[in-house]
């Protein structure tokens, strides 16, 4: 016969098997974090698909520590660790204390923020942040929003808004601009929202990869000319590969002289909103109808935490559905499932507030200051040696490269790159990011770790030109002289 399940649940009778748990799982990530010394414990795909197999789900282990045993030997200990100095690939961070005692709150008490009467203090809690990051946004007290799962959700929430908002109904007409930087999440947005894929009318950029706004007039006004609604502009501060920050007040004017709904795709350079040095970067943002921040990039929060903001709450009505066993028209109380693409959701804008609460703003945006600082010091390294070849300066934190000796022509270069960041994987002690411009892969520094140093991008960046003298060595014994 099963014994009772209830001893597996959390509540009164089971507070001290809780609070055991809770400290051996926080003990058993300790004890990697104390002894890990690279971002990947360089096992192979093979070798983690046998582990995982090998389990039988329908065969309990009967206690929790046993379970959590063997999460650690699955997981932890073949787990991307973001806070290692040696990951430099994406837009991943490593995560402020706080949050994390926040995350053991949220989970245990299970809080959804769908309704009032699910969460009480929990939606204040969230409406509260929203207000605050309206006002680092520059909107006045009509601004409106609601934490998403992350910036993907956020870019869909705009433009849905957008489409909304349109005094088209005809949806083959309406087209959303952008650049060929913005994230996949525009075109990914105008799928889900029956636009088509089409519909994402690419704009051109100046040398430095921003929206250009001079194309962009050029681009609304030949939309207009061929009988096509121009939905909404995607203007996007903080490109995933370069790092770019649109001239947003300039977009702007150009939305604003012709009535089309500005959307500022800020996941990446949210956290220019607390930065003392940088600010500027997002003048203009003020103006735009809907903002995208993703607190778990820039801010420094536990995934998920973002938000999409909007200028004006009226924007955020228009999606409202009503259900009387949920959200009745008739109720009294907030219900954020007025306005939220999803209905159960956790309280993750706890973490955020946590996190102000003990650190501050003004600590973030150094935090933020800090990791663009680094980014200027890599392209400093980068340039500084002839064997590596840089696609641009930084605006934030990101630097593309590519290892190129002397011997090696373009086509050479081409074949080399995608090898070495596999290689380096592989090794576990550094992962890099990569990407393609232009047709030609290149390497990426995406750097969100205030804790790394110069000095330790000296050693990635010796061991990027170890493991590429390797690769060439082992193609040609010729090459072994000229490159090693």
């Amino acid at each position: 016969m099963l014994e009772s399940p209830t001893p597996h649940l959390f509540g009164r009778s089971t507070v001290a098997t809780f609070q055991h748990d809770v400290a051996r799982a926080a003990e058993a990530v300790a004890e990697r974090v104390r002894t890990v010394r690279r971002p990947y414990s360089g096992a192979s795909l093979t070798d983690l698909q046998g582990l995982v197999d090998a389990v039988d789900l329908d065969r309990p282990l009967g206690d929790t520590d046993a379970a959590l045993d063997e999460v650690a030997r699955l997981y932890l200990d073949h787990a991307v660790w973001f806070h290692e100095p040696g990951y430099v690939a994406h837009l991943n961070c490593p995560v402020a204390l706080p949050a994390l005692s926040a995350e053991v709150l949220l989970a245990a008490v299970n809080s959804s923020v769908d309704t009032y009467d699910q969460s009480t203090t929990g939606t204040l809690i969230e409406r509260r942040l929203v207000d605050w990051a309206a006002g680092r946004i520059g909107f006045g007290p009509d601004a409106d929003g609601v934490f998403t799962s992350g910036g993907t959700q956020s870019n869909l929430h705009g433009l849905l808004l957008a489409r909304e908002a349109s005094a088209a109904t005809d949806l083959s007409r309406m087209r959303v601009l952008a650049t060929a930087e913005a994230h996949f999440s525009v075109t990914q947005a105008a799928i889900l929202l029956g636009l088509g894929r089409d519909a994402v009318v690419p704009v051109g950029t100046d040398a430095a990869g921003r929206m250009d706004p001079a194309a962009l007039t050029r681009t609304l006004d030949d939309l207009v000319a061929y009988k096509l609604v121009p939905m909404a502009v995607v203007a996007t501060a903080g490109t995933t590969d370069l790092g770019c920050v649109d001239p947003i007040a300039d977009i702007a004017n150009a939305c604003a002289r012709r009535g089309v709904w500005l959307h500022v795709d800020a996941a990446y350079g949210c956290g220019l909103l607390v930065s003392a040095r940088r600010r500027h970067l997002l003048d203009g943002i003020e103006r735009a109808d809907s903002v995208t921040v993703d607190f778990h990039k820039s801010f420094f929060q536990p995934i998920s935490s973002s938000a999409i903001i909007v200028r004006r709450s009226a924007a955020m009505r228009r999606i409202a559905h009503h259900a009387d066993y949920l959200n009745p028209r008739t109720a009294s109380v907030p219900n954020q499932v007025d306005k939220s693409l999803q209905t159960t959701r956790r309280f993750d804008a706890l973490k955020l507030w946590m996190t102000l609460r003990t650190v501050g703003a003004e600590q973030l945006g150094a935090m933020f200051d800090r990791v663009v600082d680094l980014a200027e010091d890599a392209h400093g390294l980068l340039t500084d040696d002839p064997e590596f070849e840089v696609a641009a300066a930084p605006t934030l934190s990101t630097v593309l490269f590519r290892y190129r000796p002397a011997a090696l022509d373009d086509a050479a270069c081409d074949t080399l790159t995608p090898r070495l960041r596999a290689r380096l994987f592989a090794e576990g002690e550094a992962i890099i990011a990569g990407t393609t411009r232009e047709g030609r892969p290149w390497l990426k520094f995406t750097l969100l770790n205030p804790m790394t140093t110069v000095e330790h991008l000296r050693t990635v960046l010796h061991r990027v030109r170890a493991a590429g003298d390797l690769l060439l060595a082992e193609d040609d014994p010729r090459l072994a002289t000229a490159v090693v």
